[in-house]
């Protein structure tokens, strides 16, 4: 089974990802925030550039619905030593989905194939997508991966949420059942893996998959990529089919987890002017990192309160000293 990152926006970017590959190594794979500018600009160059990703697989994401655009980033990714890039279908915000972007995309399926045919024409690269099932039906999904089998995609990552879903209900696992069954491609499951029990799941349903991605279970999580490298290897010992187990299995101690955030704290206090830029990005993590403490509604008030990063880490000592990580 191999491992990849999800791209976050505002939260993956290199600063997390050297800190998450120092301490877990766990990821087989890291896909970038995604680039939207035609001319790269100074943020997206140090986000991309090699010195800020060694000792990581990374691939860029890119979301546009111009050809030429992405034609142009990839030329200049090119640059940096990539060659690979991936294509966003995926993103169901409402500003992104307005201007046919991301998710809305896939509403204009005959202006997608032609951009796909003019950018495989032009690209010498390989080229992965990350797509959801459809803008407002799953019934657009067999007309959707009837276009994306007429080019050689290096891999499909299948979100199988349409994008009025946003990331709410259950992900529709007939759609991706249907992509295992009629895709030629190599496939990547994407989607609502938050733990061991979710896991399990999808290998029992889906044995066959061979690549999953992971979001907001790292973020939430981040040691459950080793969780679930466990069970892959009771998998293997058992030889049943089937993972076993819904239990936590704790692989990350409280003292790795803070050191962790620490070097992530100091990576965005090293490249951001004053308290508030830094601790506006602390936040965003916060909200999704408490979830795996016990009771931390308390301090993550707090936490979203502070405006001084001394008072900050006053509240995240007497959290990581009061609370266990569940």
């Amino acid at each position: 089974m191999k491992y990849y990152m999800a791209p976050m926006e505002g939260l993956t970017g290199y600063i997390y990802r050297n800190a998450y590959q120092k301490y877990f190594h766990d990821i087989d794979r890291y896909f970038t925030p995604f680039i939207t500018n035609k001319k790269l600009d100074f943020k997206v160059k140090k986000d991309i550039d090699p010195e800020h990703n060694q000792g990581m697989e990374v691939v860029p994401q890119i979301l546009t619905n111009q050809p030429d655009d992405f034609i142009s980033i990839v030329n200049q990714l090119k640059q940096y030593g990539y060659d690979e890039v991936n294509l966003n279908l995926g993103c169901p915000s409402g500003t992104v989905v307005a201007k046919n972007r991301g998710a809305g995309f896939l509403a204009v399926p005959d202006e997608l194939d032609s951009f796909l045919d003019k950018i495989f024409n032009a690209c010498d690269c390989k080229i992965s997508i990350k797509t959801r099932v459809g803008k407002d039906s799953p019934d657009e999904w067999e007309n959707l991966l009837a276009i994306y089998e007429k080019y050689p995609l290096s891999e499909l990552i299948v979100h199988p949420r349409i994008q009025k879903d946003f990331y709410k209900y259950t992900p529709r696992m007939e759609t991706y059942q249907y992509a295992a069954e009629h895709s030629r491609h190599s496939l990547c499951f994407n989607g609502d893996i938050h733990s061991v029990g979710a896991y399990g799941r999808l290998r029992q349903t889906f044995p066959e998959t061979e690549k999953v991605m992971l979001g907001r279970g790292i973020l939430q999580d981040p040691g459950l990529v080793g969780e679930l490298r466990m069970v892959e290897a009771q998998f293997a010992a058992k030889d049943t089919g089937t993972p076993v187990g819904n239990k936590k299995c704790n692989v990350v101690d409280k003292q790795t987890l803070r050191a962790f955030h620490d070097d992530i704290c100091d990576g965005y206090k090293g490249v951001m002017s004053g308290d508030r830029n830094t601790l506006f990005k602390m936040k965003e993590l916060w909200c999704y990192m408490s979830r795996s403490f016990t009771n931390p509604e308390k301090y993550l008030k707090k936490i979203k309160k502070t405006e001084r990063l001394a008072e900050y880490y006053v509240i995240v000592d007497t959290l990581f000293r009061e609370q266990e990580w569940s």
